[in-house]
This record gives C-alpha cells, structure tokens and sequence, in this order.
C-alpha cells in the first residue's frame, strides 16, 4: 500500500498529499545558512521601490522596514524565466522574537500591472494553497486565472517559509533531494529550520512584505490552505486589511483531526453524486446502476489492486491508495473530471490499465503519486501542518481515530486513514488546536464556499465567514461541484472581481448557482 498522506489542499489545479512522518529535531542552530541561498537577481533595470505606505510592521529594526527595499529584476531560473515577470528577495527575521537576529530571504514573483497607473490599485497577493505550494513558480503557471485583475493591480506572489526557494525544508536522502524519505532525513537536513516555519510565521512576512509593496493595508487573494494564512494574517493585523478573498475555505474551528473526517465524507458525498450522474448519464457506467453500487464495485476494485497493483506506466504502479486519491483528484475538477473519470474507470476495471486514471491524476497535478515531486511539497506540507496543529494523540485515540475515519467513507476511508498519524509524535508543540481567527475591526472580508467541495467542505467557509467577526466576514455561496470556484463559475468571478476593484462586497446570503443548481 502507499503512505501517503490524505490530507489535501489546492491551488488553481494542483492536489497535494505527504508521506506520513514524524521529524526529529536537529538542534545545530548552524545548519540555518545552508537554506538561506536564493537566485540572485540580475541588475535592476528599474530604480527601487518607492514608498507610500503609512503602517510599518512594529518591532523590527529599520533595516528590515525603511532600509530595505525590493529590488525586482528579471526572473532568472526556470520554471519563471518567462518574459514580463521580476523576481526579488525580502529580508524578514528568522526569528520574530529576536527581530535583530539572524535573517532569511523571502522569494518573490510580480506580474506589473497593466493598466493605467492612475488607476492602479497597488499589489494583490495571491496564495495558491497547500501549505507547500510554491508561488514564484505558481504564478506563471496559473496566471491566466487571475490576469483579469492586471488592469488595476500588480500580482504578487510568494514561496513561503519552508517552500521552494525560502529555507526550503529538505526530507530526502542528501540535502539536493526533494523527495521524502522520513524523521531522519528531515532531521539530518532541516531540523534547525523546522520551529520557524508554520502559517503564524509567514504571516508575519505578509505584513512586512505588504509595508515593502508600499501598500497601507494588504490586498490579497487566498486559496485553500491560502485562506488560512489570509485569515490569520487579518486576526494578526486586522488594521491593515484592505481587500482580502478568502476562496474555497478551510473550517477554522477543526482541529486536524476534524479535518479528515470532514474531507473524506465530502469526498465520499461527491463520489456519489458523480456516481449518479453516471448511472443515469453515461452509456456503460463503469460504477453501476447509481452510489450503493458504485461502492461495492469500487471495494471489490480496491481489494484487487490492493493485492496486485495495476500498471501506470513510466514504471509506475496504480495500488489501492493510489487508487483513491486519484479518483478523489478528478472530482476536484468538479463536473468536467466526470466523462475523464468514467472512461479512466473503465479502462482500469475491464482491462487492469491505470494509465488513464493515473495520467489524468498526474495531469490535474497531484503530488501523491510515488514519483518524487520536482519541489519539497511534500515535506513543507507535513512541517507546517505539524508546526499549526497542537495535536499530539496517543496511540489509543490514534486507534479510534482511524477508526472513525475509516468509518466514515467506504470508498476513501481507509486511504484517508493513515492521514491520523501525520503530527502524533513531531518533535515541536504546534501553535493550536484550531486557527485563531477573530479579526474585529477589519475591513470586510470575502469568502467564498463551494457547496460540492470535496478538499474543503462548504461548511468551513460559513464557519469560517463567522469566525471572523461580525461585520467582518462576508459568505459568498457558490452552488458548484469541485475545489474551488474561480474562475470556473462566472458569478464568482464577477463578485470577486467586482469586490477587489471596489471594495464593495456582496449582498449577505448571495448564492451563485451552478452545476448543482
């Protein structure tokens, strides 16, 4: 069986799933500078970044806020060395406690705005989820998603700490390898790194790198996991909130725990809403006559590639939870994974290929897959999770915790499963239980729920949306399969769009039809 890890998250495509482990620490405070190495940039074409902002972050020394500035050139390193995108570094402190210590650089990606500049409004930044997904090569990659918003904003984008190129936590066999080979390695390459790293830090940075974009209040756009950094960041500094879109929402008041339970009945509620339309819709449904047979077939279709696993391809292997975190990406997609989905079902159950459900899995951007991925997604996953999470089980309610999750989900309970023992021996206290999130006297704040979210269930966006505060919080519904809605839906994008142009948000109880209208 694989390992890995259920617990997922988006950007614009992307799922991403970790091995399970636990990191020992590795005390060396010395081993820091070895992950303090970026690109560095060409010369500048343009002078350095002008300030207008009014609201310095408190309690770091001048070199951080008014004797720094963000020095952007063009990008140098692939996958960003594409025409029309700069890249620059921010120096924020290792620690926040001793502000005048040791220092890391922050990576940074912009896209200028290309609208007048009159009527620019200042940065967006946008976070694409995980937590591990890397923004400066998110960026070019999902642009067109966002470029719409280029007419008033420059889009910023960032790899936070312990992603890609800021102290990268490494968990492979030597330091270069980004693949995942458990407590040791992490210990042996990172160990120094890890009680610096978690959402709390990196919003920290936000603030500071909100200052240096000469922006008074942050504009932001979050997505998945990137909800949570954007609503930590507004309990942190609710005066600095401008306009901030927090789309396809995590539930502030689980705890990890909570989490997969809730997931993998939405995972298993979107399944069968596949399912039916499958029956009901498509000529030789590979799951049956509706959701009840759907699960036996998909049970009996486990058990075979649990005791043999089917080819994938490239050498590649498709077992039972490789299995199901596949089709568990299809549905991220929402209706248009369905047809791709049946056919990839077919193919696997009349004739054992699983090259069709694994390269659909592998295209829509899954990182579950045994291959190890060309970034540390994996490991800066499982170390921000666990440095966010105060949750530490024993092995008695580990047992009873796999138990309900298994229980919850006939189809994916029992890869989700394994997702129980992520953080129950880490090395580090995490922060808390659930996300603090009270943000009293913030500006509005936009969040946006699917009600067929399958990675992060529409209740946490009205969770989330209430957690915030009276006033502050604004629920946009969206009545749409899959994760995330923008910019599939229209009247999502227009209602975001409309909010970070204006300021203005929606009508309270508006709901966006689609798909499951």
């Amino acid at each position: 069986m694989s390992d890995a890890h259920p617990i997922r998250s988006r950007r614009p495509g992307l799922s991403v799933g970790a091995r399970i482990i636990a990191v020992v620490v590795l005390a060396a405070i010395g081993a820091v500078s070895a992950w303090l190495r970026h690109d560095t940039p060409g010369r500048s074409a343009e002078p350095r970044t002008e300030f207008t902002a009014n609201n310095p972050p408190v309690g770091l020394p001048t070199a951080l806020t008014t004797g720094q500035h963000l020095h952007w050139s063009n990008c140098t390193s692939p996958p960003t060395a594409r025409t029309g995108y700069d890249c620059a570094t921010m120096k924020t402190p290792l620690d926040y406690r001793k502000p005048d210590g040791r220092t890391i650089d922050v990576a940074l990606i912009r896209r200028k705005a290309t609208g007048p500049n009159a009527r620019r409004i200042g940065s967006l930044v946008l976070n694409f989820g995980g937590p591990g997904v890397s923004g400066v090569s998110g960026l070019p990659e999902f642009l067109n998603e966002y470029e719409p918003l280029l007419d008033r904003y420059d889009l910023v984008s960032f790899d936070p700490r312990g992603v890609g190129a800021t102290i990268p936590v490494r968990c492979g066999k030597t330091a270069d390898d980004t693949g995942y080979d458990g407590a040791d390695a992490c210990a042996e390459h990172s160990g120094a790194l890890l009680p610096y790293i978690g959402t709390s830090h990196t919003a920290r940075d936000l603030d500071l790198m909100r200052y240096l974009l000469g922006d008074e209040r942050l504009h932001y756009f979050g997505v998945s996991y990137g909800t949570a950094l954007g609503a930590v960041y507004a309990h942190l500094y609710p005066s600095h909130v401008g306009r901030l879109v927090l789309e396809a929402s995590v539930d502030p008041t689980e705890d990890l725990d909570e989490k997969q339970v809730s997931q993998v009945k939405a995972v298993q509620a979107a399944f069968d809403r596949f399912a039916a339309h499958c029956a009901a819709r498509i000529r030789h449904c590979p799951t049956g006559d509706g959701p009840e047979e759907a699960t036996r077939r998909m049970a009996r279709l486990a058990d075979r590639l649990e005791k043999k696993p089917a080819p994938a391809g490239a050498g590649k292997n498709l077992d039972a939870d490789d299995f199901a975190y596949a089709v568990s990406d299809h549905l991220d997609l929402g209706t248009d994974g369905w047809a791709p989905l049946a056919k990839a079902l077919t193919a696997l159950i009349d004739h054992n290929d699983g090259r069709p459900l694994s390269k659909g899995a592998d295209d829509i951007g899954s990182a579950d897959r045994a291959a190890t991925p060309r970034d540390n997604s994996r490991a800066a996953l499982t170390a921000i999770t666990c440095a966010d999470s105060s949750l530490r089980p024993g092995f008695e309610r580990l047992d009873r915790d796999e138990a309900r999750v298994k229980a919850a989900s006939p189809t994916f309970g029992a890869a989700w499963s394994i997702g129980v023992y992520l953080c129950y021996d880490w090395p580090f206290d995490g922060e808390r239980a659930t996300l603090q999130v009270n943000a009293d006297g913030a500006a509005p704040v936009l969040v946006v729920g699917g009600t067929g979210d399958p990675t992060t269930p529409y209740p946490g966006a009205r969770h989330m949306a209430r957690a915030l505060g009276d006033g502050v919080g604004v629920l946009l519904t969206a009545e749409e399969e899959g994760h995330g809605t923008y910019p599939q839906n229209r009247c999502v994008t227009e209602t975001i769009d409309h909010y970070l142009r204006t300021g203005r948000t929606p009508a309270p109880g508006t709901v966006c039809r689609g798909s499951m209208s």
